[in-house]
């Protein structure tokens, strides 16, 4: 959870009806304050928790995932599920330091 907000990074539990797909959504410049700033803090507590190394998506959440998949946050196999929790991805880490700079100089803890 993005501290002082609703915002949730992870899921408690598995869905019974299996993962949530991921899809690659468009992020448009007039995004409000606070959804910029939650993906900023996203992407530093993936970077915090894996950095370059492969993760297993597992219990993180789909919606959150998707404003930075295909971009940020890449396939790590292939073929790639997107409706497996099993699935591994991996930070495209030049892609990300120049979307989310703050995420990586440390003026944005996770």
């Amino acid at each position: 959870r993005q501290r002082g907000t609703d915002f949730q990074f992870t899921i408690r539990r598995a869905n019974p009806d299996g993962a949530t797909p991921l899809i690659a959504r468009e992020r448009f410049a007039d995004r409000r304050l606070a959804d910029r700033a939650a993906d900023t803090a996203f992407m530093a507590c993936l970077w915090t928790c894996f950095g370059p190394d492969p993760f297993v998506r597992g219990n993180l959440d789909a919606g959150r995932l998707s404003w930075v998949f295909g971009r940020e946050v890449v396939p790590a196999e292939d073929p790639f599920d997107p409706a497996s929790y099993e699935s591994t991805l991996v930070i495209d880490e030049a892609r990300a330091r120049a979307s989310f700079p703050k995420a990586f100089d440390g003026s944005c803890g996770p």
